[in-house]
């Protein structure tokens, strides 16, 4: 990994995201972009001295990374509406992988769908690292989630290259699904034919899994098998807090199109959830 780009509102949020930023920075000796939006949609003497004061505390903040982290650091500000500026920033620049602080989160009512946040990771170019937790030095235990599919193998792929934690502990969850216990039919399983049913699938699923991981050039990863019993993003959040982990990567795009792994459904259910650093990670761009 050679450039990180990282984006900020000048929030405690965002700092959260530049820490996490600075230290994977130090760690695989990438270069740091520092990028903040003005959104030019009001009078234009304010729009000017926003983004004045941008440049001086953007200006700050790379100085610090320089001079203190000993890291790389250029910071652009954008006029445009938040998700817009760094998506288009991401396309123009095309960072190896992009940082950004968690959503608000709001008491009863998760606003997720529509923020800066969920914009961006929809649209942006490259792997997208969520910072939720309070960084406090490098990863331990990075959970990998699959379903097996095309995209998930390229998504793994994909973290395999950014090296974030090359020599550190995975474990590779599937949860699997049991398709019979859907239908109406299986009202007449005992309910020693349904634990039956399921170990069943679960031995396929075990088998399965075990392929997959050995076609991904990854050590040290150990597989994890879940039942969907409730949903495949409490299944996922469930097992990052048992292994523990403190990053969760997962695709954005997986075997059922806009039925699984994408946002809308799983992925932006984790990312909204999750207390836990998230990566989410696109389709392989083009070369």
């Amino acid at each position: 990994m050679k450039h990180i780009m990282v984006a900020t509102d000048f929030s405690e949020r965002s700092d959260r995201a530049l820490r996490r930023a600075t230290l994977l920075a130090r760690q695989t000796g990438a270069s740091i972009t520092l990028v903040t939006a003005v959104d030019e949609d009001k009078p234009r003497r304010l729009v000017d001295e926003e983004k004045r004061e941008a440049e001086a505390l953007l200006r700050e903040m790379s100085a610090t990374v320089r001079n203190v982290d000993g890291v790389p650091c250029e910071a652009r500000v954008v006029l445009a509406e938040p998700s817009q500026a760094i998506v288009q920033t991401a396309s123009e620049s095309r960072p190896d992988l992009l940082v950004i602080g968690p959503h608000r989160r709001q008491l009863f009512r998760d606003i997720f769908v529509g923020t800066t946040a969920e914009r961006t990771i929809r649209n942006a170019p490259c792997p997208v690292l969520m910072v939720n937790a309070t960084p406090a030095g490098q990863y331990r235990h990075v959970l990998l989630t699959t379903d097996l599919s095309d995209g998930s193998r390229d998504a793994m792929t994909s973290y395999v290259k950014l090296h974030l934690a090359d020599n550190l502990p995975h474990s590779m969850l599937y949860v699997f699904d049991a398709p019979m216990l859907r239908l109406t039919m299986t009202s007449d399983m005992t309910g020693r034919e349904k634990m039956l049913y399921i170990e069943d699938e679960w031995r396929k699923a075990s088998t399965a899994l075990s392929a997959f991981i050995a076609s991904i050039r990854l050590e040290q990863i150990d597989s994890l098998l879940r039942y969907e019993e409730t949903t495949a993003n409490h299944e996922i959040l469930a097992a990052a807090a048992e292994v523990p982990a403190d990053l969760v990567v997962l695709a954005t795009h997986g075997r059922r199109g806009f039925e699984r792994l994408l946002l809308g459904s799983v992925t932006e259910k984790v990312l909204s959830d999750s207390d836990v650093d998230v990566l989410a990670v696109p389709p392989q761009r083009s070369s």
